[in-house]
Order: C-alpha cells, then structure tokens, then sequence
C-alpha cells in the first residue's frame, strides 16, 4: 500500500519577460497519515513553491509546473481540472500562510471569513456553519464574542490562531504549515505549535512543516527533508537526521545554530549564498559554498542515494566510485 502523498520528480519554474528562475528541480518526497514532515533550508529555496504545487495556488501566468506527479492516495493532482480542485482544498488539504496580515480580509469579521470555509465545503444551515466556527475559534484559545471582531483588533499571535482555525475548519487531511510560528514571540510560539500537534492528533492529520527553526523540528516533525536550490539534498527521520546527518550544508545549518554544549564563542555560518535560481551552478548546485568540493562537484550533478536504511543524501562524498568519506 502506498503512502497518503506522493510527489515525484517535480519541477517548477517562474517566467518573466527576461529570465526562467528554476524554483523546484526533482522533487521526490512521500508522507504517510498522522505524520509530520518538516522541510528545511534557507529562504528562497522552493519550501513554499513545493506547498503551493500541491494546493495548485501558484500564480497562473508566471509559474509552469514543467514535470512531476502530486499524488493523494494515488490520485494525481497535477491531472484535475480547476472545478476539481475546489472542493480538495479546504476539505482534503489546507494550508496554514505564513503572514496572517495578508492571509485575513480586513473588510470581513473573523467569524466570517471562518464561516464562509465551513459553509462552502459542508452541507448544513447557516447556523451550523456559524456553530462550527465557534467551537474551532475557541478549539484554539479565541472566545466566543470575539467571532463579531475583525483582523486589525486582534494582535500578531491571535490572528495567527484564527489563520490556523481557518485551515482546520473542514478537518483537513493534509495541512501545509507555512512557517506558522515565525511573526510571533517565544512563548506563544511554543503554545501555537503544541496547539498545531494536538489538533493533528485528534484528526489523524498529516503535515508538512516549513520551517528556517531547527528546534520546530526538533519538537513537532517525524520526517525532515533539507532543500537546496530546489532539490531535496537531504532527507531522514528526525532522529536519524539530528544525530547522523551527513550531507555539508546539513551540518552548515547545524554549525549555525547555538549548542549550549559547544563552548566555541563563534558561530560557523555557511559561507556565501544561496545560488541565483536564475542561473544554477553546473555540478552539484552547493559546490560553491562547499569546504569539501573537489572536481567531480563542479562537473556532476549527484544523485539522491540512500546511504542507510531510510537515509537519503545527494552528495559525491557519500557515495563517490573511491569511497573517500569527509565526515
């Protein structure tokens, strides 16, 4: 039996007047129901363009999803038609957007715009459609009387609750989360992500989690998929993945977080930027930010091997005719 998504080898690129950017090049992922998948890496790197993929909301003149397959149960997304799509999103995935300044209408009540989701995916009366709504506002911690309120009385964390109300109206089976927690403070970050898991637990909800925080992982993924310039370069169980990681820019994002343990009084940023998705390197796309690059990097774009049972890495290093290993 197959798992509940599948993408395979998918591409997307944005086109202007004057340049082609390669947004997402090849990308294979797959989540089972109930489980957590978390993609990492720096910004610009395809995290949100893949979620967008998978919900068909990219924008329609400038992007072009060149190749690939997005399966739900082995129902491919890419082949339905717009009318088809409606009724999946909301129902069957929703997505959590990263801004909920812009992903509220300023001109509509909270209640509202929670109230129209209820009522265009489900069939009932007003008064069950509004019914609903109060119990997911106050599911997330948002009083009753506060249903009549519109975004710009309520502050950054709170809007962010209703956003997340808002996607779990229908009681999606999929959940795309935008990185839900990046405008808010510590302490309601911390709340918002323990409400997220609960609400997952309760619905049996598969998840994928964008995220720039190493320790969201850490708290709220099973799965994690490190992407770089559009390509998965990295991908394990959490577990696997924090205690053996192996591909180099992997261990960069590492090297530039905190450890307490780690009485160096420096951090080890990664050298460099990411590249111009406009003009990707030749080669292994990371080579020209990678202490270890040798001739073949420059030259030969790896492949996704699994190194260990589960363990995927795309890298020369781990799996070069010579067996040379850097770690």
């Amino acid at each position: 039996m197959g798992k509940y998504l599948e993408i395979h080898d998918l591409n997307v690129v944005y086109t202007s007047d004057e340049e082609t950017v390669f947004a997402v090049n090849g990308v294979d992922l797959s989540l089972d129901r109930g489980q957590t998948l978390g993609l990492v890496g720096e910004t610009g790197a395809g995290k949100t363009t893949i979620a967008k993929a998978i919900l068909r909301i990219l924008p329609g003149r400038q992007s072009d999803i060149r190749k690939g397959k997005i399966c739900i149960e082995g129902d491919d997304l890419l082949k339905k038609a717009e009318k088809d799509m409606l009724p999946i999103r909301g129902n069957k995935v929703a997505m959590i957007f990263q801004d909920p300044m812009t992903a509220l209408n300023p001109t509509m009540t909270v209640g509202d715009q929670i109230t129209e989701v209820v009522a265009l995916h489900n069939k009932g009366t007003r008064q069950e459609a509004e019914k609903h709504t109060i119990e997911m506002l106050e599911m997330v911690g948002i009083p009753e009387e506060r249903y009549v309120e519109y975004p710009h009385q309520f502050s950054g964390g709170m809007k962010q609750r209703v956003v997340i109300a808002m996607a779990l109206a229908c009681n999606p089976e999929l959940l795309l989360a935008d990185e839900p927690t990046t405008a808010l403070d510590v302490t309601i970050q911390a709340q918002v992500l323990d409400m997220i898991n609960n609400l997952k637990q309760k619905f049996n909800t598969a998840m994928i989690l964008i995220t720039h925080d190493l320790g969201v992982v850490a708290q709220t993924c099973d799965m994690v998929a490190v992407i770089y310039a559009g390509q998965v370069v990295e991908y394990a169980s959490k577990l696997e993945l924090f205690d053996h990681k192996r591909h180099p820019y992997t261990l960069g994002l590492f090297s530039s977080v905190p450890d307490i343990n780690d009485e160096s009084r420096r951090l080890k940023p990664i050298p460099g930027l990411p590249p111009d998705p406009t003009d990707l390197p030749k080669g292994c796309s990371f080579h020209p930010r990678c202490p270890h690059a040798r001739k073949q990097c420059k030259l030969e774009k790896p492949e996704l091997h699994e190194i260990a049972p589960g363990h995927f890495c795309r890298c020369h290093m781990e799996h070069g005719q010579e067996g040379q290993k850097w770690h």
